[in-house]
């Protein structure tokens, strides 16, 4: 799947977003940058030997590797990964209702840490991956209302079985340590910053 390429800006390279994620593309397009969107499969396995950034890093350099390919000469793609660590277990996204409820379960409570790994790639090979880290607390939930958010708002998508920018979010999440933008799938603070260094935007 591929959006139409926008004109690009002489002396920059044409920005290439490879995520589904609408979260990731409404937060990009807020930074008012200009971008394509192009999607395929790419298998999200890790090695069991990493932890925590680690795997969040790995992930998002994977799927660069998958898309470096077919990048054109003038373009750069970004790829990213969120992962939902609770202790040393990364929470992924849920197979089916019953993991996700269960995810919840284990998260309702307790504080938990959002990692969001993204790679940076250019065409002539040049790349940065880097990470960013959000604590999260939650207050104690019921299982009512776990189960209420699962089958109302269906979060199979999402690493950890939540999206703190929906119903979850605003009754659960009671304090945040560090960037909120990137639990929601992309420390854009950090993007805009390697981006500038790589001489893709500036103002």
């Amino acid at each position: 799947m591929s959006l139409p390429a926008p004109d690009p800006i002489p002396g920059r390279p044409r920005l290439v977003l490879a995520s589904g994620s609408p979260r990731r593309r409404q937060l990009l397009t807020d930074l008012g940058l200009r971008y394509e969107v192009r999607l395929r499969e790419v298998e999200e396995s890790f090695p069991a030997t990493l932890r925590r950034a680690e795997v969040a890093e790995y992930l998002a350099a994977h799927k660069a590797a998958a898309y470096a390919p077919d990048l054109a000469p003038d373009e750069l793609v970004i790829t990213a990964d969120t992962i939902v660590c609770l202790d040393d277990d990364v929470l992924n996204k849920p197979a089916d209702e019953a993991e996700a409820v269960a995810m919840l379960q284990r998260l309702q409570g307790r504080a938990h840490e959002v990692y969001t790994g993204v790679c940076l790639r250019c065409a002539d090979g040049r790349q940065v991956i880097f990470s960013d880290e959000t604590r999260v607390h939650f207050r104690p939930l019921t299982e009512s209302e776990i189960t209420h958010y699962v089958r109302q708002y269906q979060p199979l998508d999402k690493a950890g079985a939540y999206g703190a920018q929906d119903w979850i979010g605003m009754v659960a999440v009671t304090r945040l340590e560090g960037s909120y933008f990137n639990v929601m799938g992309l420390p854009v603070h950090r993007v805009w910053e390697e981006l500038a260094r790589l001489g893709a935007v500036g103002v």
